[in-house]
């Protein structure tokens, strides 16, 4: 991951382009005449058969160019782009575009060995290339430019770079960079999304991604720049081949594009299935990224229109307010009689211009609700005038209408009216509902980006050691999948609640003695490590009543395992109470290991109709409450949980704890390779296993270490004796959490103006909820705010002194702030911050820490140099008296 010399790519001030010609049909033609075309830098060819090209001086190599262009666009046979890569780094050249196709393996690792060296980036090979079109920079063959504009997209899939340019120019929408990826051998999505997540003249990204490589770096740069602005992602291969092959019903289920979905939730983006939608969702998320979301009403001149909408809302799951008697009071008092009196709000054909401004004032009321207004044409009022007459209130703050202008001619001058006054617009209700229910997702999935959970959370204990030794003596025995009595004894001591299970040996007067002693009913189970699902061989039998009846069906229990699998070593059977719970609900909660993204969490409806029922959410873990709840409600069965006629609620947040307690169990113990539990019983009263399976392997593809998302990371938390002039105190430090925001604001609020100046450079007395929000909601991949709290008296606890670093995706410069609360400055607080930052950073291995301090800040550069930053004017200051840059050379010896 690594945005170095991306500048040079995206916006070169010269480009040479190899193998620039002038016959027709060849790449090497369109992509010079493209450059041609428009780029106002200097623009070299390079074509030892040319003198010059379309009136230019062309270059016959690399070393006859004038300069070492900061781009090169190769179009060459795949046997010169080597040798080229290599002599345009020895020259200086710090990017390149290698459109050229076919080169195998070996050719392409040395394509990336000899840029290596030079640190010179390549995008491709076998790419289309880019466009950046407010700077008239078309270094692509594509067969047609781009408008300027502020979305960038990025494709795995040249046809579709080609594509999508002639679909957007015929609907007039823009780019702020157009990027065909190729092979991604070098620049891949991650280094793009960090460069685009800070790129002033983006303010959403589109995706279009068939694969990616690495899980956690598309993790961390999808999360940054998810918060910066909305990413939409069209994901190809959305099959589930290969499910059947699963030893599991988790494994099963797990599907990898389903995996990917829960990806895109915890990253805060947002998935769309089809081109189309894709500036469908940029085209809301632009213009009401931040209007109401939880329901909607629909306010229409037509019923049929109205219908198409309230359709397209039930099957989306999008509800529609209902409207109280205050409303229908205040809409009475504007409509005529015959109006719908319900939502969707039928306003009728012959409305005038006053009806619809009257409705919408009266429904103006519902501030919690967006309004998607809907007009069809008709003769009693030109659309245009209606238009500007209800401009006023569709555009006050806050936004909360979305349009809808059906036609096409009779509407247009309204239809650009609204997009003229920055209101999302639909050719259809189907589309509007549609793009609606993607602000819906939107909003969840940011909901979740702010979730930062720790490793371990569960409110129950875990006896870490007697899970370690029941998995230790499971691989010792040369196994790895436990039986049913080790997999509930594994989740007890994990702290999870399971059914009391007896093991005994395989004979009916074993499990007659078992039963006596726990009490009838019982539920007999086969036991043997050959057989994962035992219902598929008749080896489960509930509600068995007597010892008569369970003599007879243990005995005929043995006899159809033996002849069904004759190749099972049968242990014995498993002997527990049939567990009775009134208004129950039978789950399953699961773990497997992706590929990819590495452990992945799943609950859904259980039983032995599993995989028929097809009724399950994945999530990443780690998890916590509230992301537990949210994987939970992403379900079918959520709803029953939710309790129905005479059946009560169910105690979800008790499923909730199983979650996250299955969550804390793959982080600590990396062995676990698979995971069920099948049915778990839940109602009103709590949750409790039934039965269980678990698989674990000596390659450890669990674990902390390969989940996609980092953890919070809680081993950095610690405990100081502060001493001070006031006496000593125990100061925690830690890293800091979304959920401190209120307890920030309150530090910040304590700080003099003098201090905030001489920590930002300028002084103000207020901040914003998205300030702090950038603050306190951090990815601990690629950057750290460790703060300092005490307890407070009456509970809760309050910040004294914060540092905080950016660190650079080449993780080579970490650029920090530090600061103490106004009153308690001199007390030692900020050396101790920067010593745990310092060490924080050269635990990761980050090779310098550095910040720009005003010369006025004494206190700053005098804990600098004892802390052995190096001081220098800073080269942007106009007075080189102002500004000094300080350096720390984290690889150097530690000072005392």
């Amino acid at each position: 991951m690594s945005i170095r010399h991306l500048d040079k790519l995206f916006a070169p001030a010269s480009v040479a382009v190899f193998g620039a010609s002038e016959r027709a049909g060849r790449v090497g033609t369109t992509v010079w005449r493209n450059l041609h075309a428009q780029y106002t830098g200097r623009l070299y060819p390079v074509n030892p058969k040319h003198h010059t090209l379309d009136g230019v001086k062309a270059y016959a190599s690399v070393k006859a160019l004038p300069e070492a262009p900061d781009l090169a666009v190769i179009c060459t046979p795949a046997d010169t782009v080597v040798p080229l890569i290599a002599q345009l780094g020895e020259r200086g050249t710090r990017a390149a575009i290698v459109v050229t196709a076919g080169l195998d393996p070996a050719t392409r690792q040395a394509m990336l060995d000899a840029a290596r060296v030079h640190t010179l980036r390549i995008l491709g090979p076998n790419c289309i290339g880019l466009l950046v079109p407010r700077l008239g920079l078309n270094a692509s063959f594509a067969h047609i430019g781009a408008q300027p504009g502020d979305l960038a997209f990025v494709s795995q899939s040249g046809a579709l770079v080609t594509a999508m340019l002639d679909w957007a120019a015929a609907r007039g929408i823009g780019f702020s960079h157009f990027v065909s990826l190729g092979e991604h051998a070098d620049v891949d999505f991650c280094d793009l999304l960090d460069h685009l997540g800070s790129d002033p003249h983006t303010r959403g990204i589109l995706l279009y991604i068939e694969s990616i490589d690495e899980s956690r770096k598309f993790m961390s740069a999808a999360r940054a720049a998810a918060r910066n602005k909305p990413v939409i992602v069209v994901k190809a291969g959305r099959s589930a081949a290969g499910q059947a092959a699963a030893a599991s019903h988790t494994g099963a289920l797990a599907g990898s594009d389903a995996v990917f979905d829960a990806a895109i939730a915890r990253a805060g983006m947002l998935r769309v299935l089809t081109l189309p939608d894709l500036f469908l969702a940029a085209e809301t998320l632009a213009r009401f990224r931040d209007g109401p979301s939880e329901r909607l009403i629909v306010l229409t001149n037509g019923g049929g229109a109205g219908v198409l909408a309230a359709d397209e809302a039930a099957a989306l799951g999008v509800p529609l307010a209902p409207l109280d008697d205050a409303m229908r009071a205040r809409l009475d008092t504007v409509l005529p009689a015959t109006w719908s009196h319900a939502n969707p709000v039928d306003i009728i054909g012959d409305a005038p211009t006053e009806r619809y401004v009257a409705a919408l004032d009266a429904l103006a009321h519902d501030t919690a609700s967006a309004l998607l207004f809907i007009h069809a044409p008709t003769a009693i009022v030109p659309s245009a005038d209606i238009a500007q007459a209800v401009l006023p209130a569709v555009t006050a703050a806050p936004r909360r209408v979305l349009g809808c202008w059906l036609g096409d001619r009779a509407v247009a001058q309204a239809r650009q009216a609204f997009r003229d006054a920055g209101v999302p617009d639909y050719p259809t209700p189907e589309d509007a509902v549609r793009a609606f229910s993607f602000l819906r997702t939107y909003r969840q999935h940011q909901a979740e980006l702010l979730q930062t959970p720790p490793a371990r959370d569960a409110q129950h204990a875990m006896d870490l050691a007697a899970v370690r030794t029941l998995v230790e003596t499971v691989l010792s025995d040369g196994r790895e999948l436990l039986t049913e009595p080790e997999a509930k004894q594994l989740l007890a001591v994990a702290g999870l609640p399971v059914v009391p299970t007896q093991v005994v040996g395989p004979s009916a007067d074993a499990a007659v003695a078992a039963a006596d002693a726990l009490g009838y009913p019982v539920v007999l189970k086969i036991l043997s490590h050959a057989i994962s699902h035992k219902s598929d061989v008749g080896g489960v039998r509930l509600a068995i009543a007597s010892a008569a009846e369970l003599r007879q069906v243990a005995s005929d229990m043995l006899a159809r395992v033996r002849q069904l699998r004759p190749d099972a070593d049968i242990q014995g059977f498993t002997v527990q109470p049939m567990v009775r719970k009134r208004h129950a609900h039978e789950l399953i909660v699961g773990a497997s290991v992706d590929r990819l993204f590495g452990p992945v969490i799943l609950f859904g409806a259980g039983g032995t109709a599993v995989e028929v029922m097809a009724d399950s959410a994945l999530a990443l873990p780690p998890l916590n409450t509230p992301l537990a709840l949210a994987q939970i409600g992403r379900t079918r069965v959520h709803k029953l949980l939710q309790g129905y006629r005479d059946w009560p609620a169910a105690d979800v947040d008790s499923v909730a704890q199983v979650l996250v307690s299955v969550s804390q169990l793959l982080a600590e113990v990396p062995e676990i390779a698979e995971l069920d539990i099948n049915p778990l019983l839940v109602n009103h009263e709590g949750a409790v296993a039934l039965d269980a399976r678990v698989r674990v392997s000596a390659a450890r593809p669990a674990g902390a270490a390969n989940f996609a998302i980092q953890p919070y990371p809680v081993d950095l938390v610690e405990t100081w004796d502060w001493q001070h002039h006031g006496g000593h105190e125990a100061v925690t430090l830690r890293p800091i959490r979304p959920e401190d925001e209120p307890q920030h604001r309150a530090f910040l609020e304590r700080l003099d103006p003098e201090d905030i100046r001489l920590r930002v450079f300028y002084s103000r007395r207020s901040i914003e909820h998205s300030e702090l929000a950038r603050l306190t909601q951090i990815d601990y991949a690629r950057e750290m705010a460790f703060i300092a709290t005490r307890a407070l008296a009456g509970g809760g606890e309050e910040t004294l002194g914060t540092v905080r670093v950016v660190i650079d995706p080449d993780n080579r410069d970490a650029e920090f702030g530090v600061i103490v609360r106004s009153d308690l400055k001199g007390g030692g607080l900020g050396r101790r911050l920067m010593r745990k930052m310092i060490g924080h950073l050269r635990a990761r291995g980050t090779q310098r820490m550095v910040g720009t301090v005003l010369r006025g800040n004494a206190g700053m550069l005098e804990l600098a140099r004892a802390l052995g930053f190096q001081e220098d004017p800073h080269p942007g200051a106009t007075d080189d008296r102002d500004l000094r840059s300080i350096a720390l050379d984290l690889q150097a010896p530690p000072r005392s």
